[in-house]
């Protein structure tokens, strides 16, 4: 009996470890005072970040805005995908670690404790000094069949989520360049993904060097 015990209690302990490096974030902020049209004629790309963290209430209306929940009732999302799949996921690199974002519960689920930043900026090292990286991925199993065209829906639903990230990034005072250049088959590896996922784009973001 005690030795089932404490089975039962390390068990909820180590779950409670793993959870614990989930995080919960706050709810976004959808006050900005900066209009679309405004933030479509600022939009421009940047390759230097200013050595400056974003805010846990930052990082939680970009995700948002990137692919969060608009329409709590039918879990729609402010992005359009193929028939309604909501088959790309948005993963969030930090120096603290790897993180999937679920939007259904605006939470952040730690995946990797290590700083997959250099394998993001691959061979555009200078791309590593971003605080933040967001990787989007299809998973092309909700497709049913890996066709061509599949392939290609796959794609543009990542660039609907690419555009927004920029736009939101805009509207928030960051900086964003969208690429495709990184260390996918090792990212992969971190992130848990098999071959069934197709990993297109990156934003490195922070704010403006100058």
């Amino acid at each position: 009996m005690m030795k089932k015990i404490m089975t039962m209690t390390a068990a909820f302990l180590l779950t409670a470890g793993v959870y614990a490096q989930d995080i919960q974030l706050p709810a976004p902020d959808k006050t900005s005072t900066t209009t679309l049209m405004q933030a479509l004629d600022g939009r421009h790309s940047e390759r230097a970040f200013a050595d400056k963290a974003l805010s846990t209430s930052t990082l939680s209306t970009l995700l948002w805005a990137a692919e969060g929940v608009n329409r709590q009732e039918e879990k729609k999302l402010t992005v359009p995908s193929c028939r309604n799949l909501q088959e790309v996921e948005v993963y969030v690199i930090m120096q603290s670690g790897a993180y999937r974002y679920d939007p259904y519960t605006h939470t952040l689920k730690q995946l990797s404790k290590k700083d997959l930043r250099e394998s993001v900026a691959s061979t555009q090292k200078s791309m590593a000094n971003a605080p933040v990286f967001l990787i989007t991925a299809a998973n092309m199993k909700k497709f049913g069949q890996n066709s061509t065209h599949s392939q290609l829906a796959g794609a543009v639903d990542q660039g609907y989520v690419s555009q927004n990230i920029c736009l939101a990034c805009e509207a928030l005072g960051l900086v964003t360049v969208p690429r495709m250049t990184m260390d996918t088959a090792q990212l992969k590896q971190e992130l848990g993904l098999d071959d069934n996922w197709l990993m297109l784009i990156n934003h490195p973001i922070g704010y403006p060097a100058r």
